[in-house]
């Protein structure tokens, strides 16, 4: 990833996130607004509006730095190793077996509390 220092933001990118909100909070007042209609048309219509806002996003330089983020991180993902089933299998049994112990333990310790309060205050 690259470091680079905070640049201005243009007009036209203070512009569009204005347009993005504007859009997305008349997408949400119109989904409440048409509540006669069928759930359906309504969830595409909010979705679309999302996409459509998404789209305008993407354009300013903070979506442009997000986008060149997320394909970074998509390499970084492909150079991951990954456990085998095996391992991944061996790790939660251990991970079980240890929630087990430690709440017998706790639970031990509990009984052994309430006890010594029980005898303390009676």
């Amino acid at each position: 990833m690259n470091i680079q220092a905070n640049e201005a933001t243009s007009g036209v990118d203070v512009l569009k996130y204005f347009l993005s909100l504007a859009l997305i909070s008349s997408g949400i007042v119109a989904f409440y607004y048409f509540s006669d209609y069928l759930q359906l048309y309504r969830v595409l219509g909010i979705v679309g509006v999302a996409l459509v806002t998404l789209g305008i996003m993407i354009t300013t330089s903070i979506g442009q730095q997000s986008l060149e983020f997320s394909r970074e991180a998509k390499q970084e993902v492909r150079k991951v190793v990954w456990p085998s089933r095996e391992e991944t299998t061996k790790t939660t049994l251990m991970v079980f077996a240890m929630v087990i112990i430690v709440g017998f333990i706790l639970w031990i310790l509990d009984m052994f509390l309430f006890w010594s309060i029980t005898s303390l205050t009676s």
